[in-house]
């Protein structure tokens, strides 16, 4: 009896630990007022016609910057996963900028942080890029998620090892 009592408590420890790995970045309020199908591409094209459309976007921080009002964001777009954090690649459908009401530290929310955006679409600015002058979609944030840094990949002993790694029978 006591070992199928302890089973039960294995299993619904297990299954709270593997749903609380399972959250999500934005609120569940926030998402159900998302358009999921406003891509930045489209934005681009017609800013006008997503004029105080939510979306949720994910990317990578370009800059940061206090400003008088708040903190204005550069982000190069990634596509996002499953769990709303920004892929890793070159894929992107370009930069967009996210302002916050409110401030921001930039040492946090620093040049190559990634982040999942949410908020009203506000139109565009228009600002240097280099050489150019390029078309940003301005989003007004109603929630960001920083995520945490990742991990540097450590590659196994056996990789860097500089000679032929001896077997166990040389022992």
């Amino acid at each position: 009896m006591m070992l199928c009592q302890n089973k039960i408590i294995f299993f619904l420890l297990m299954t709270v630990a593997m749903f609380s790995g399972c959250t999500r970045a934005i609120s569940e309020q926030v998402r159900a007022q998302v358009n999921e199908g406003i891509s930045l591409k489209a934005v681009r094209e017609n800013p006008s016609g997503y004029t105080d459309e939510m979306t949720l976007w994910a990317g990578e921080i370009i800059t940061a910057k206090n400003e008088k009002e708040g903190t204005m964001i550069e982000i190069l777009q990634k596509p996002a996963d499953l769990e709303s954090r920004p892929k890793q690649g070159d894929l992107t459908e370009g930069r967009f900028l996210a302002y916050y009401k409110g401030y921001l530290d930039v040492a946090i929310y620093a040049k190559g942080r990634e982040v999942t955006v949410a908020g009203r679409l506000k139109g565009e600015r228009v600002q240097r890029l280099g050489e150019i002058e390029y078309t940003y979609p301005v989003i007004e944030v109603e929630e960001i998620y920083l995520w945490p840094e990742r991990e540097k990949e450590q590659y196994p002993f056996e990789y860097y090892y500089p000679w032929p790694r001896p077997h166990w029978y040389y022992w």
